[in-house]
């Protein structure tokens, strides 16, 4: 038999080894419990990563399904491309006020680029340069400044650009002046503009009619067809004007209503348009496009603000029209495009109509064909 004194003893062993043993379970249970939580939080990732993954495919399937017998998809991953460009603007000034009409139409001499790009299917990432720099002869030559991202979809498209132009600016016309000697094509660097906005476009019949094929090269036009389009645009204008460097016996007949020296508008505009491509032989598209909009005008003249006693008095229209045309035969490519964008801005004694353009010429190759999909 146990004594009474060796009793007491195993009890306070136990006692003593109690909170020791529960608190080794206690941390056993701790550590399961995070391994447990890891666990599920690895596992979430995973399925939301998942889960992501495939609906960003869902979705690019579905905006970029297309009528077979009508577009072929494009067959390759990367594409390189060579291309040459040609920049275009234009601004007119006027006025019809007091009974003094006037015109003033002003425009740089067209500039040109040379550009190399890579492609991954549906998108072009390049560099371009002035040729004029490649000889030296720019050095004095006011820079300009121009981005732009464009995406082509089956189902929308959406524009990007900023424009800066520099001081070349040249007077071309003028209307409504008595003078001794006509002034045409003399250098003015009293203007300076910037532009930035964002186009975006639906387009309706998508399945048959194919954006891509004439501006990305991304699939093929093989039937011909057309689309309505309905878009939406924003853009911030700056011009800059400085009337003194007119040749003085203009300055001194200019209007009162052309002596500003800022104007500062946005434009919200809500269009509506048709483009169409034309398949006329094997492997070749040609594609003519018009979009006009109705827009809402919010200005400046001066940094003060224009209001007009009645809002409609603020709505102008814009227009962007785009052209075309391609030889594809899924492995090289070379082709053409035009882009204008135009704005008009009236105002009761002042108007402005601006353009501007970009014609490309390009020549490329696609290659890394795609693997095929098995049923």
């Amino acid at each position: 038999m146990i004594s009474f004194q060796r009793f007491i003893l195993l009890i306070l062993i136990l006692l003593r080894a109690y909170p020791l043993l529960a608190q080794e379970e206690k941390e056993d249970s701790t550590a399961l419990e995070k391994k447990n939580v890891m666990t599920t939080l690895t596992d979430g990732i995973t399925t939301s990563v998942r889960y992501t993954g495939e609906t960003i495919q869902k979705v690019g399937k579905h905006i970029n399904a297309i009528d077979t017998n009508y577009i072929s998809p494009n067959l390759y991953n990367l594409a390189f491309m060579l291309e040459h460009s040609t920049w275009y603007e234009h601004y007119k000034l006027g006025t019809d006020k007091n009974g003094y009409p006037q015109r003033l139409s002003f425009s740089p001499n067209l500039g040109t680029k040379l550009g190399i790009y890579f492609g991954w299917r549906w998108i072009f990432l390049g560099y371009t340069f002035d040729i004029e720099d490649l000889f030296g002869g720019n050095k004095d030559k006011p820079k300009k400044k121009e981005m732009s991202l464009n995406i082509y979809s089956s189902k929308f498209g959406i524009d990007l650009y900023y424009r800066k132009t520099g001081s070349d600016f040249k007077l071309r016309s003028h209307e409504g002046f008595y003078l001794n000697n006509q002034f045409k094509d003399i250098h003015f660097d009293g203007l300076e503009s910037s532009i930035k906005g964002l186009n975006a476009y639906w387009i309706f019949n998508h399945k048959k009619f194919s954006y891509p094929a004439a501006y990305s090269q991304s699939t093929n036009q093989r039937k011909s067809a057309g689309s309505f389009m309905a878009g939406f645009s924003y853009s911030q204008h700056k011009i800059s004007f400085d009337h003194e460097k007119l040749p003085e016996s203009m300055d001194n007949q200019l209007n009162p209503n052309l002596r500003f020296s800022k104007i500062k508008y946005s434009d919200y505009s809500l269009g509506f348009g048709y483009g169409y491509n034309w398949v006329f032989a094997k492997n070749w598209v040609s594609n003519l496009s018009l979009l006009p909009g109705i827009g809402y005008k919010k200005s400046k003249i001066d940094d003060n603000d224009f209001k007009d006693e009645h809002w409609i008095k603020d709505i102008n229209f814009n227009l962007i029209t785009r052209a075309a045309i391609v030889y594809n035969d899924s492995k090289y490519f070379v082709g053409a495009s035009f882009v204008m964008h135009t704005y008009d801005y009236r105002k009761p004694n002042l108007s402005v109509t601006n353009s501007f353009g970009t014609l490309r010429i390009y020549a490329g190759f696609n290659f890394w064909r795609r693997k095929a999909k098995t049923p």
